[in-house]
């Protein structure tokens, strides 16, 4: 099978390189767009059947924002998902004024985009259920971002390990913060040595354009860094190697805002070991 990599033979202080500054750059400015992760403001589950929507306390679904009567939604027994606007609601779905629409969700391409001021929701698919998704580009947690902390950058959580794609399609269980289960394609494992351990990752498959996916915990979540763990994401190997750059270990979505579902490591990827590497927990979010 080959050796097993150790990464202690690069240990060191980094000084940060240009392409450093520009990833955590780009880092920033996906984070704070004005659909990113920190403009979300609600997710709500829609029962089957009609399900009135607005900001109004007399709806099924309350919204933080919004016309106190957006409209009522309807889950079909089929599955599919429809719009009935209110009458006078300042509505618009992708950007035309209609009074009613099907609403396409997952796997569509694109989902249906409902909105009204700075506010726009689409429905989404979690654990077999469907939900609108509900986001303000003039959300508090965005107009108040108090900006990314890091561990100082080191060369030795620069890693480089052997690589071993699933000979056979595999998946693995992955459990979200809502307790919900699904199997999530298996690309393989990442190997290496640390701290006398043998570390062997499991990476997400997430399509063949994405880079490899780990959801990674470790001895500082919790403590130093976010108490669900990290997300890291490497470049595809050609050959049996692959770099695992834990100074690129980012917080999930779920670090920032109550209204996502990010998923929780799976046991291989919980590190028996700190990693002091990577970005810190977000200050604003810790208790």
């Amino acid at each position: 099978m080959g050796a097993v990599l150790n990464s202690t033979t690069a240990a060191g202080a980094a000084a940060p390189t240009a392409e450093d500054a520009e990833w955590r750059a780009q880092r920033l400015a996906k984070l704070t767009r004005p659909d990113g992760w920190l403009t979300l403001i609600g997710l709500h589950f829609l029962a089957e059947g009609a399900n009135t929507v607005g900001s109004g306390a007399d709806n099924a679904l309350v919204l933080a924002r919004g016309p106190a009567r957006v409209g009522t939604v309807t889950v079909a027994k089929d599955g599919r998902v429809t719009l009935e606007v209110a009458v006078g609601a300042p509505v618009r779905v992708d950007g035309a004024d209609v009074r009613s629409a099907e609403l396409q969700w997952r796997p569509s391409p694109v989902a249906t985009k409902v909105t009204f001021g700075s506010v726009t929701m689409f429905v989404i698919e979690r654990g077999g259920r469907k939900a609108l998704r509900v986001r303000d580009s003039e959300a508090a947690r965005r107009v108040r971002f108090a900006g990314l902390e890091y561990f100082p950058l080191d060369a030795s959580w620069r890693i480089a390990a052997r690589w071993v794609p699933a000979a056979q399609p595999q998946t693995v269980a992955v459990t979200n913060i809502l307790g919900q289960v699904s199997s999530e394609r298996v690309a393989g494992r990442a190997i290496f040595e640390r701290a006398g351990r043998r570390i062997e990752l499991v990476a997400i498959d997430e399509g063949s354009e994405a880079p490899l996916f780990f959801v990674i915990s470790d001895a500082t979540s919790g403590r130093s860094t976010y108490g669900g763990g990290r997300h890291l994401y490497a470049a595809r190997p050609a050959g049996d190697a692959i770099v695992l750059d834990f100074n690129r270990a980012e917080n999930p979505p779920c670090a920032f805002t109550p209204y996502s579902t990010c998923p929780v490591p799976p046991p291989e990827n919980r590190l028996p070991f700190a990693v002091t590497a990577g970005e810190k927990a977000y200050r604003d979010e810790i208790e």
